[in-house]
């Protein structure tokens, strides 16, 4: 069994998502037969699109959550049908100890995931995270841990 977390960038352009779905396929591919378990915070862009992916490669989806207001407080209403039903395919879903959202919730839900997995992908385009939990953060702290991390940033993928 391999266990892949994933981070990475909620803005991503329209035009950025096919790009990355593809990128990311291509490093789930050689997991495909060995167990594979994605774990997600399924925000949107990077997160849902690695965890179709997975699910697409015949693999199991853990989520967690970041805290228990995460769905009515940070998820669009343009975004929850592609939520919920990532969710409601996710074999495991977990809650950090938070009433509310915010920095402090997803530092912890990075740590929870980072403490779980054998590898990282992070959907990144190299620059520090904005605050505390980001991407950058992720990354730093999956290094430091000695987790092997592979960085996708396809050409022509953007920001939104």
């Amino acid at each position: 069994m391999t266990r892949i977390g994933i981070t990475g960038h909620s803005n991503l352009s329209a035009d950025s998502a096919p790009l990355v779905r593809t990128a990311l396929a291509g490093i789930i591919a050689p997991y495909r037969d060995g167990g594979l378990v994605g774990l997600s915070c399924l925000a949107r862009g990077a997160d849902q699109i690695f965890a179709e992916a997975v699910l697409e490669a015949g693999g199991s989806l853990e989520v967690v959550l970041p805290s228990v207001d995460y769905r009515e407080a940070k998820v669009g209403p343009r975004n929850l049908d592609q939520f919920d039903g990532l969710l409601m395919r996710a074999a495991l879903v977990r809650y950090m100890p938070h009433r509310t959202a915010g920095e402090r919730a997803y530092a912890d839900a990075n740590e929870a995931i980072l403490g779980s997995i054998d590898r990282l992908v992070a959907v990144w385009d190299g620059r520090p995270s904005g605050g505390k939990g980001g991407t950058g953060d992720a990354v730093e702290a999956a290094r430091g841990r000695g987790v092997p991390v592979d960085v996708v940033w396809p050409e022509g993928a953007r920001r939104g």
